[in-house]
């Protein structure tokens, strides 16, 4: 059960990050202003949060595994909201961070 709840704090620190950095991007970039971009802090706030509830206690080793997540959860984000298409090479490299972040977090240790 502990694999299934980090997994799923990373999809759901994945939303609040990306999602947040999102907003802000329409708020400034699109000119949606500033409602998005607080919306955007916010989002970006919770995320902080999010990544103190994963089981293990190392800080070091949640963010540098999040970064993976992030990779790969920036590309799905682009497909599923902006309607890009990634190549071979963008997927290859997503699976290559996945890779990495179930070799940080749940290889076995001693």
């Amino acid at each position: 059960m502990t694999l299934v709840k980090s997994v799923l704090l990373f999809v759901l620190a994945a939303l609040a990050e990306i999602g947040g950095a999102w907003l802000i991007w329409q708020g400034v970039r699109e000119q949606r202003g500033a409602v998005w971009i607080g919306a955007g802090i916010v989002a970006l706030g919770l995320y902080g949060f999010v990544a103190t509830l994963q089981p293990t206690a190392d800080f070091g080793r949640v963010l540098a595994a999040y970064g993976g997540v992030f990779v790969a959860g920036s590309l799905a984000w682009g497909v599923v909201v902006d309607g890009f298409r990634p190549d071979r090479w963008d997927v290859a490299g997503a699976l290559i961070c996945l890779l990495g972040v179930a070799v940080i977090m749940y290889a076995p240790r001693g």
